[in-house]
């Protein structure tokens, strides 16, 4: 078996991708966007259509101004969301807009929007994961949410503080970003990071070991990836979110893959949960500078490719 394969025995492999028609070939059970990944797809040609489709349907709405382009963006979304969904037997990942990644009501607010768009669709909610940054406001949102019924992601992790506030709201998933950690470090320390010294590996090893010992339900999702060395050191973790270059690298090889992470029976290590209330919480985030700089930033990148599309949108819109 090739590498892709072996690590499907013991790991749920997911589509890191808009790009769905390039991951059929790889057979994953889930599949994740952002909003950086759904505008790249609607420039490629292959998927103009969608774009002009949802223009042409929501046409006569009644709204305008940025109420009918965050209609559309909406409708793009899940347009995207039901199309992967037409590939993957599992789920797929729809993200909230970044720009309420401070805002618990807003973000439960799109929340039910989305699954209202995909519930139109005929896509019932368990196949949906609703994205959401791993904030304060949105971890609340999340716990919300999670009691409705409505499974969340969270995202943009970088820190055990945000991975264990996760877990006691009951979120479904989260996904730790090996790739983005691992970019810090390398900048910060002026060196590279090979195997298992990888500060990202090194961060999802520890979430995983920290909610097995534990006993939390919350499922844990490598993200991020750089290079396959990182996805094979995580071998064995619950899920891994790989795009479709290193799923196409890792089908090429047919290298033994050995499982680097196990589910635990039992605290051994006697690990304590952190029970986190806001002021703790805030601070830990705040005393780790990769973390709080990574969440800042990839909030910020997020919001504008999110705002690119909305002016592609404008745009077609003669505005």
């Amino acid at each position: 078996m090739n590498q892709l394969d072996q690590i499907k025995q013991f790991t749920k492999v997911v589509a890191d991708t808009g790009d769905f028609q390039s991951i059929s070939a790889f057979h994953p059970q889930d599949a994740t966007t952002n909003p950086s990944l759904i505008y790249a797809a609607t420039q490629k040609p292959q998927y103009a259509h969608l774009l002009e489709q949802i223009l042409t349907e929501r046409k006569h709405t009644g709204l305008s101004g940025a109420a009918e382009i965050d209609d559309i963006v909406d409708h793009i979304l899940v347009k995207f969301g039901t199309e992967i969904l037409k590939i993957v037997p599992g789920r797929v990942s729809t993200e909230t807009d970044a720009r309420l990644s401070f805002d618990t009501e807003g973000a439960i607010r799109k929340a039910h929007r989305l699954i209202a768009l995909y519930a139109a669709q005929g896509i019932e909610r368990e196949r949906v994961l609703i994205k959401i940054a791993s904030t304060w406001e949105g971890i609340a949102a999340a716990e919300i949410l999670q009691k409705e019924g409505i499974d969340c992601n969270m995202t943009l992790l970088f820190s055990l503080p945000q991975a264990a506030l996760c877990a006691e709201a009951g979120a479904r998933l989260i996904s730790p970003f090996v790739g983005r950690i691992y970019d810090w470090f390398k900048a910060t320390n002026h060196r590279d990071y090979q195997g298992e010294e990888d500060p990202g590996v090194k961060s999802v090893q520890e979430i995983y070991r920290y909610y097995k010992a534990l006993g939390y339900d919350t499922e844990v999702m490598g993200a991020s990836f750089r290079n396959v060395g990182q996805i094979l050191e995580l071998a064995g973790c619950d899920l891994l979110t790989i795009s479709p270059d290193l799923m196409e690298q890792l089908t090429t090889s047919e290298k033994s893959v050995e499982r680097k992470l196990f589910p635990v029976s039992g605290n051994s290590e006697n690990v304590q949960p952190m029970k986190l209330e806001e002021k703790r919480f805030r601070f830990l985030l705040n005393e780790n500078a990769m973390a709080t700089e990574k969440l800042s930033e990839g909030i910020r990148k997020f919001v504008a490719d999110t705002a690119i599309l909305e002016r592609v949108i404008a745009g077609k819109l003669g505005r």
